[in-house]
């Protein structure tokens, strides 16, 4: 099926994103939504807080430029950074507190994002240069913007600061290591994967950490169990019920401290818990519903609504009874649109498999019927043979009896490759065997290399294309169609999807005892197999199996797409 336009330009720009920029653009979206309010909030001259955006416009611009020039942008950040400290301090505009005094998020997050470009791209030298500017700025804006009102402020914006750009330098380097020596783990994969599930719950995470960043102690309790629930969401992706009761087990810890420290008031409107848990537990509910077995959901969000139920009776103790009503009514609603969501995409879900199960048995039925047409082919090219070395030697034998003998060898020979032939293709329509045939493949010869070079010169699929052959003389006409077959379907493919490719190369050469088809393009904008794009893939794999060879296909070692089949040359049936 076709990806619709729109889709396919989102799903590119996500792409061009990646984690650090969806993360960027949660803190962005979060930093506009608190300037607009402090732009209209009634203190001070109205409109000033929008002295604010240019700073955080052009630190994030720096950000998305760092992907491809990271020093540069570096220095251009921190500059745009004093700048920004600079226009504050004249105007007299009061900045906000986030993860570092007097910055804010998506300042922070982009300068962190701008060390991460440059430790990882740049020489050592360099970055340490680069890294120690992007610093300095830092503390300027700190201490520049706005005063910091404690010692003990002081010292804890450079515990975080220290522990932030550490983080951020150790993944750095980690990167810079070959992918073979880089270590790589599931969560990582998933949050790579995930991105817009990333994007909106890392929003809720600095929205929590604004609403709780006066309270002390209280913000770190807040963060570290954020963190665990933001870790426990991403992995319901795969294991929803594990993935429940370790956030039920953050969400308890998480009302237990808050209800020991007495620090309610800044979520009494969410029952007692922060933003980014009650999303957690919301998304948690829907995979469970989605994927789950019934049974093992049931009992999962029965014990994650009892331990909501649980702390928020901890946490807003002291309100009126009819708050509590509301507080249970608006539980019980965002409960049964989680679970309303599951059913509906565990519903599409199922549907999508039986639409794919349909499909695969058509495009199976259209190959059996592919492989009849080349069974008739094959074993009457061979039985032609037989007849008429069998009328040769009925005209001849009376006159030269040796010219049976010969001809009785011919026959047998000729009857056997047939008798191989057909083995192989009927024993593929008993069981599946997907994908369809063409105008083309119905219309092949004997000659593998006419064939291909027709293909290459016809130029359906819209790509130029280089062709090398190398073909052994006694070539199985069965190994042979499955050959054609497989470069057709894979020129057809690469028509289909590497839209900016260049240029495509075949090469079908005799490799010792197999055939050797190298199929290739220079494309960068995805495989030349979309996942729901069709199912030449599978037809191509059928072909492989069934004549006992190998298939590889996947992004090659310099970009496009790589499709590399082993096809065995020996007809012998027991191989």
């Amino acid at each position: 099926m076709s990806v619709p336009p729109f889709r396919r330009k989102v799903a590119d720009l996500l792409q061009w994103l990646g984690l650090p920029g969806v993360v960027l653009f949660a803190a962005l979206l979060c930093d506009l939504v608190i300037v607009a309010d402090a732009s209209l909030d009634g203190f001070g001259p109205r409109g000033v807080d929008l002295l604010l955006l240019p700073g955080i416009l052009s630190l994030s611009a720096c950000a998305l430029w760092g992907r491809s020039q990271p020093v540069v942008a570096a220095w251009v950040g921190a500059a745009a950074l004093v700048g920004s400290t600079v226009l504050i301090r004249l105007t007299g505009t009061l900045p906000y507190t986030a993860l570092l005094p007097n910055i804010s998020f998506a300042e922070t997050v982009a300068g962190l994002e701008l060390v991460f470009f440059c430790v990882r791209a740049a020489k050592a030298g360099i970055a340490f240069a680069t890294t120690s500017a992007m610093v300095v700025a830092c503390l300027l804006a700190t201490a520049g913007r706005d005063s910091i009102s404690s010692r003990s402020e002081l010292v804890q914006a450079l515990v975080s600061g220290f522990v932030l750009l550490t983080a951020t330098v150790v993944v750095a380097v980690q990167l810079r290591k070959p992918a073979a020596q880089r270590v790589r783990s599931e969560l990582m994969t998933l949050l790579r994967r995930q991105w817009p599930l990333v994007g909106v719950l890392a929003a809720a995470v600095f929205m929590d950490i604004f609403i709780s960043a006066s309270t002390g102690v209280f913000a770190l309790v807040v963060l570290a169990t954020n963190a665990g629930a933001v870790v426990a969401t991403v992995q319901a992706i795969k294991q929803p019920v594990r993935s429940a009761l370790w956030l039920a087990g953050v969400m308890f810890v998480c009302a237990l401290g808050l209800a020991s420290m007495g620090e309610r008031i800044a979520y009494v409107s969410f029952g007692g818990f922060p933003l980014t848990q009650v999303l957690a537990g919301m998304i948690v509910v829907v995979f469970l519903v989605r994927t789950a077995v019934p049974r093992q959901a049931t009992w999962s969000i029965g014990l994650l609504s009892l331990v909501v139920a649980c702390g928020a009776v901890a946490n807003t103790i002291d309100r009126d009874q009819d708050s509590l009503r509301a507080l249970f009514v608006s539980a019980l609603l965002l409960l049964g649109i989680s679970v309303a969501t599951g059913l509906y995409f565990r519903a599409r879900d199922s549907e999508r498999t039986q639409a794919v199960e349909t499909a695969v048995n058509e495009a199976q039925t259209a190959e059996r019927m592919a492989l009849a047409r080349e069974l008739h082919d094959v074993v009457a090219h061979h039985v032609t043979g037989i007849v008429v070395q069998a009328q040769a030697a009925k005209m001849l034998g009376e006159k030269d009896p040796r010219v049976v003998v010969d001809a009785l060898g011919q026959i047998e020979h000729a009857g056997t490759e047939a008798l191989v032939a057909m083995r192989r293709l009927v024993r593929s329509m008993r069981g599946d065997a997907p994908s369809g045939s063409s105008e083309f493949s119905e219309q092949a010869t004997t000659d593998l290399g006419a064939d291909l070079r027709k293909l290459v010169e016809a130029g359906n699929h819209g790509v130029p294309t280089e062709i090398e052959l190398d073909l052994p003389a006694d070539l199985p006409q069965e190994v042979a169609r499955s050959a054609l077959r497989i470069v057709q379907e894979s020129l057809t493919n690469v028509g289909k999807h590497a839209s900016d490719a260049t240029l495509a190369t075949v090469a079908v050469r005799a490799s010792g005892e197999e055939l050797h088809v190298r199929v290739s393009d220079n494309g960068t904008k995805g495989a030349a197999v979309l996942p729901g794009g069709g199912y030449g893939l599978i037809g191509m794999r059928e072909r492989v199996d069934l004549l006992h060879g190998r298939l590889a296909a996947g992004p090659g070692p310099d970009g496009g797409w790589l499709v590399e089949v082993w096809l065995p040359l020996d007809g012998d049936e027991t191989q």
